[in-house]
This record gives C-alpha cells, structure tokens and sequence, in this order.
C-alpha cells in the first residue's frame, strides 16, 4: 500500500489472477511430490519385510514346538506306536522300491526283474 501510494494509487483489494511458476520451479515440486512417493513406497517395503520375518520366526517356534510335542508323544506312547510309524515307513518304501524297479530307467537293471517286493519276494536292493 506504501509503493502504491507513492504513485498516487490507492489499493482497497488485490487478486492475484493467471499465476504461473517457472519451470525449475515447477520441476522442483514434482520431483519433491516423486520422493514423498518413493519414501512411502520404501516404508511399507520395510514393514512388508518385518511382518514376513515376525511369520517365519512364529512358524519356527510352531514348528519347534510341534516336533517337541510329536516326540514327547512317542515317548510316551510306548511300542505300539513306534511298530505302527514302522510299518508306515515300510509301505511307502517298498511302495517307492515297486515303483523304481518297474521303472525302464531301474539302475540295477536284472535285478529287479526277479525281485518285486508287490509278489511278495525281497527287494535286492533295499
């Protein structure tokens, strides 16, 4: 109002209108609207990580925690359980050994053909 008056003008209101900034400007404030971005992007990366470590580190424990109960269960549980995994164990190998020795690709080749524990007989190279 000061300047104004200097040159006889008196100033009741003004309206600043077709406002334009210069283009390095312009490109600063983009640029500064891109790193906000890339920060926000960088942070939920982080936590994104954290969140899958604090899962792994819960998996373990359960795993953890799971095999202490399974073994503390076979302890207890006496002989019958032990024979009864012991036969699962023999099923699923002479199930794989079937599989193998029917196999065209069998690495002990004659071998196997007299010897399929399905017929009852041993397998030859258990």
């Amino acid at each position: 109002m000061e300047r104004a008056a200097t040159f006889g003008l008196i100033l009741d209101d003004v309206s600043l209108t077709h406002l334009t900034f210069g283009k390095e400007f312009t490109e600063a404030a983009e640029a500064k609207q891109v790193a906000q971005q890339e920060v926000k992007s960088a942070r939920f990366v982080v936590e994104k990580a954290e969140q899958q470590k604090k899962a792994a580190i819960i998996s373990a424990e359960g795993n953890s925690k799971a095999a202490e109960l399974i073994a503390n269960s076979l302890a207890t549980a006496g002989d019958g359980l032990m024979e009864l995994h012991k036969l699962k164990l023999w099923r699923t190998s002479r199930t794989s050994c079937h599989t193998l020795i029917t196999s065209p690709m069998c690495p002990w080749g004659s071998l196997c053909s007299s010897s399929c524990p399905s017929e009852g007989a041993p397998c030859l190279h258990l």
